[in-house]
């Protein structure tokens, strides 16, 4: 049998199937479909858990550009479900003739949206990878505008502020922004905690061009429970106030790491694990699009050739990447449109001698 193909089309992966082939295809795009389902329901629950771990230090973020990521993880992770769910059904349909033709003008939409779902998910995965310095940046200017409102318990807006800090500082092992010398910059005690009536507090107040009353310390929360010495939180620089005090061979009670990197830690191995999960879920999107690529031209060369059993070719792509877009978008704005079967460019006809003729373009 002769199958007539354009003589300008430069054809990309074209391969040929047996019916054989063609169902092992078929199976395979089965298995990967509900495999990228359960992926899926994984970027699901990655991205709500990164949505919980976001909004406990949320107000402690500037820019706040980590928000973006969990709901762009569920969307994904929702589309992905319904997509490939569609898949595994469109898999078992496309092995039969008859029922292929059910799904025959559905698939060229379905593989483009399937092309675009998956560039967009290769988009997501670079997202996580390519957000450490603007969370650095981010979480650096915010950091450093709460310890400065650690004192305002007073004022609407701010009020929660220390308990936030105090409760970050306890739960990751931290101290200020960089180091426990970050809280010595700044008055980081509230003014109505302060004696005025002491001359001593006034002088403190007037010696410092801000006004602001500067200790040589740092706030509880600093303070480690790991330290053999009882907690040493104020006048860290002077040594003759701790007699005794081995600062080489003890371990000094104030956490040293700050919480800017502990903050960096904890999100970017977040990030990490979940790109390199929305990349392995990116993969599995590649090889169901190109699976069901391969299928759908085999589907439909077979069908314009008339035998069940006989072989057929499939591609990827029937001429460049431009000619194919042009093509099947062709096809596409002419889906809703009402023909008469032998006018109609979506549908394949074939011809008594077995040639393969078209009257509208190929995808």
């Amino acid at each position: 049998m002769v199958v007539w193909c354009p003589a300008e089309s430069v054809m990309v992966g074209r391969l040929t199937f047996t019916k054989a082939e063609r169902e092992k295809l078929a199976e395979v795009l089965w298995l990967l479909n509900w495999i990228s389902v359960v992926s899926g329901l994984v970027l699901v629950v990655l991205g709500l858990f990164l949505r919980v771990e976001v909004q406990r230090w949320v107000e402690l973020m500037e820019e706040q550009a980590i928000l973006y990521v969990p709901p762009m993880l569920i969307s994904t992770g929702l589309a992905a479900c319904v997509i490939n769910f569609l898949g595994v059904r469109l898999s078992l349909d496309c092995t039969d003739l008859n029922r292929f033709l059910r799904w025959k003008l559905l698939l060229l939409p379905y593989v483009c949206s399937t092309f675009c779902f998956t560039s967009c998910i290769l988009v997501g995965a670079l997202t996580c990878f390519s957000i450490h310095s603007t969370l650095e940046d981010s979480l650096f200017v915010g950091l450093r505008d709460a310890m400065r409102s650690y004192k305002d318990t007073d004022t609407p807006g701010r009020c929660l502020m220390k308990k936030n800090l105090d409760l970050l500082q306890l739960h990751m092992h931290c101290c200020g922004n960089t180091d426990h010398r970050d809280w010595t910059r700044i008055q980081w005690v509230s003014t109505r905690y302060l004696d005025l009536s002491s001359r001593a507090v006034r002088e403190r107040l007037r010696s410092n061009v801000a006004g602001q009353y500067l200790m040589d310390g740092a706030p509880f929360s600093c303070c480690s429970p790991l330290s053999p010495w009882p907690c040493i939180q104020n006048q860290l620089t002077n040594r003759l106030v701790h007699l005794g005090f081995d600062r080489v061979g003890q371990q000094q009670n104030l956490w040293s790491r700050g919480c800017r990197l502990a903050l960096m830690e904890h999100y970017t191995g977040l990030l990490r694990s979940t790109g390199l999960t929305v990349l392995l879920v990116w993969v599995f999107e590649l090889l169901v699009l190109t699976g069901v690529r391969y299928l759908q031209t085999a589907m439909e060369n077979l069908l314009l050739l008339g035998d069940p059993e006989s072989e057929s070719d499939g591609w990827i792509l029937e001429n460049s990447l431009a000619q194919t877009a042009r093509s099947n978008l062709g096809i596409i704005k002419n889906l809703g449109k009402c023909y008469q079967v032998e006018v109609d460019p979506n549908i394949n006809t074939v011809e008594p001698q077995g040639f393969r003729t078209t009257s509208g373009p190929q995808a």
